[in-house]
């Protein structure tokens, strides 16, 4: 693949790998909003563990579906030869991990750059999301604990 093409395809996968990391993110705010306003009048310890459980499962399907597109860019392109190898490079370059005993040919080795790329900024989304997400949980329950400490 030519440099032209390796920058426009890694840089489309990006695109749609970050669109669909915010998408799956927006849905995980709904789903904590709908779930915390459940528990608002009685939230308790097992209420923010599950409110944080599901953070993390959102946060990690989305991830992980981004290793698996990249893995079908790797294979689709014919850059590696099976699944196993697709997924485990994938893995390893989108947490910039970086082995090195799986490398590309240098007709895509921008375009497997960008996965590392991806995986930096979907890190760093998730981790903004998470910290504001866990922060407005337990504030919600500082919240609880100091109306429940007034009407005591």
């Amino acid at each position: 693949m030519a440099l032209h093409q390796q920058l426009l395809w890694g840089s489309l996968v990006l695109i749609l790998c970050l669109i669909l990391e915010t998408a799956i993110l927006l849905l995980c705010a709904k789903a904590l909003a709908r779930f915390s306003s459940r528990f608002n009048d009685s939230l308790k310890p097992r209420h923010t563990a599950f409110l944080i459980f599901i953070s993390l499962s959102f946060v990690l399907f989305a991830h992980t579906l981004q290793v698996w597109i990249w893995s079908s860019g790797f294979v689709l392109s014919g850059a590696l030869p099976d699944w196993n190898t697709a997924v485990y490079f994938s893995l390893v370059t989108y947490t910039t991990l970086g082995y090195g005993d799986v490398v590309l040919g240098p007709g895509l080795r921008i375009f497997a750059a960008f996965s590392a790329v991806t995986g930096l900024l979907g890190f760093g989304i998730s981790t903004a999301f998470l910290v504001g997400a866990i922060g407005k949980v337990f504030a919600v329950d500082q919240t609880v604990d100091q109306t429940v400490d007034r009407d005591s």
